[in-house]
């Protein structure tokens, strides 16, 4: 689900052809790739049994929360979810075609890095010229090439004209997104002419690390064109659980809300998607600053042969695919599951857990992150969130506590707690996930519910609840502030209560909201 799959027809195709697609459960296949993996078991097996789902995700390179999650429902589906399509060439075809705007700090200079790959299945090589136009920055410049049979990759290194002023792109609040529109014209043996339009952003990002006076630990925070920027968002999850629902209005209403919120950063989360061009666009328009997980998220994962090719070729296809996008400012290489190894959630016998270290370290320091670092120099790197960031990579890339306040990014959940008390919140150096729960409103579960479903007990309610005691936390919550309805009527009831953890959902969000925002400028005090 997470790259994409050519295969040669030279072979096998005739004047009349079929294609017939069968498809297996990825149920099936998931539980299938399970049991062959005979040495040792990668938990978690299944999904905690509150959450109604599906068993072995980890060992399918899908979709994580399509086999359930404590968020939402079990829908493991199967299928093409994108184009399909033949691709017929005599002499050679354009595989992908990437850049990214480098900046040169010694000289102050922006540079431009592009990059093509072509498959050349001629006998004789191909050769002609490239022209790079940016219009609107006075920039063309002509390459000669020369592509012999076979796999070729063409790099480019273009200069920008100095006499321009280039403007940068900035984050929602802090100033403009302004791009350039840039076309690039392959003329190969002088019959054949590849064109590309893109827009292109200019901008720099560093993840500041450094010691903080009178403090222990790390700072963690993000300078966008050399200016520190405060982070304001939200996890960004799939937006259907059937993606072939998701239109162009869906992503475009949900990004100007996020605007529209105030807000300036998206976190696409680990267990579901990366998303398509679309969104991201959508992001680098509006000034949506995105962190990236690449799609591990709450496991282990096994390290087989098979598993790591196909993991290799995913990486550096979505990498390729993305890293011209301004709006991206950060690669993760998964949601907790540092925090899953070093805390042992899933229980794992000691004498198993340096197998486990191993293999961690194999999948997202041997393989994932040096992907990242050959494919693209332009942005940090942190292996999970949280993390201790610097100081995982010192302890071996894992932290004996991936929850220390002092280092990196924390997530934070705390549901018992009054939440009007700021003094439960973490002073953390970056907070990458917080949040509390409540009901959707009434017009909503009236359109998937029937009248016997409408009590907060009900056996519509608890099955919806995904999350362990999830509805008594809520009211037991909500209680420490608010009277809990006692209607007689229960349909009047029903809405009352779930009406009631909105609201307290809301306060709990605006206490933590404004909590952080005052301690932005402290972080030198704790």
């Amino acid at each position: 689900m997470f790259r994409r799959y050519t295969f040669d027809i030279t072979h096998v195709v005739k004047a009349l052809n079929s294609i017939e697609v069968r498809f297996q459960s990825p149920v099936s296949y998931a539980a299938q790739q399970s049991r062959a993996h005979t040495l040792y078991q990668v938990p978690p097996n299944c999904p905690p049994s509150v959450q109604e789902g599906e068993c072995h995700v980890n060992f399918i390179r899908k979709e994580q929360c399509s086999f359930s999650w404590d968020w939402g429902p079990a829908f493991p589906t199967l299928g093409i979810w994108e184009d399909v399509r033949i691709e017929a060439y005599n002499s050679c075809h354009l595989n992908y075609f990437t850049f990214s705007p480098i900046y040169d700090n010694s000289t102050q200079d922006w540079n431009l890095e592009i990059e093509s790959s072509f498959d050349v299945v001629s006998s004789k090589p191909v050769s002609g010229q490239v022209i790079v136009e940016i219009p609107k920055l006075q920039t063309q410049q002509s390459y000669s090439v020369e592509l012999q049979p076979g796999e070729r990759i063409v790099k480019l290194f273009v200069k920008m004209n100095k006499t321009v002023t280039i403007e940068t792109w900035w984050p929602h609040g802090h100033g403009n997104q302004t791009g350039y529109n840039m076309t690039v014209l392959f003329k190969l043996n002088k019959d054949l002419e590849i064109k590309k339009s893109a827009k292109i952003y200019f901008r720099t990002v560093e993840l500041i690390q450094e010691p903080i006076k009178g403090s222990p630990g790390l700072s963690f925070y993000f300078k966008i064109n050399g200016v520190p920027i405060f982070l304001k968002g939200s996890n960004w999850i799939p937006a259907d659980s059937f993606q072939d629902r998701v239109t162009s209005d869906l992503l475009s209403l949900l990004s100007h809300s996020v605007v529209d919120a105030n807000m300036n950063t998206l976190r696409v989360w680990g267990g579901g998607i990366y998303e398509r061009d679309e969104f991201y666009e959508l992001c680098d328009e509006l000034g949506i600053m995105v962190w990236q997980d690449f799609m591990f998220a709450c496991a282990l994962y096994p390290t087989n042969r098979g598993f790591m090719s196909s993991v290799r070729t995913e990486v550096a296809y979505q990498i390729r695919r993305l890293k011209s996008h301004p709006s991206i400012i950060i690669w993760s290489g998964n949601n907790e599951n540092e925090a899953a190894l070093m805390m042992n959630w899933y229980n794992v016998d000691i004498e198993y857990m340096s197998t486990y270290v191993t293999d961690y370290v194999k999948l997202y320091v041997k393989n994932i992150r040096e992907i990242v670092l050959a494919e693209d120099k332009t942005r940090p790197f942190i292996t999970s969130s949280p993390t201790n960031g610097a100081e995982s990579v010192a302890e071996g890339w894992l932290a004996k506590n991936p929850y220390d306040k002092h280092y990196g990014d924390v997530h934070f959940y705390d549901y018992f707690s009054d939440c009007w008390d700021w003094s439960i919140f973490p002073k953390a150096r970056f907070v990458s996930e917080y949040g509390y729960q409540s009901w959707p409103s009434f017009s909503t579960l009236e359109k998937v519910s029937s009248k016997e479903d409408w009590s907060y007990n009900s056996r519509f309610a608890v099955h919806r609840q995904h999350h362990v005691s999830g509805n008594d936390e809520m009211l037991s919550q909500a209680q420490l502030h608010f009277k809990l309805p006692q209607h007689t009527d229960p349909l009047r009831l029903f809405k009352d209560t779930i009406y009631l953890t909105q609201i307290k959902k809301k306060r709990c969000i605006y206490r933590i909201k404004n909590f952080y925002e005052a301690m932005r400028k402290r972080q030198i005090i704790y």
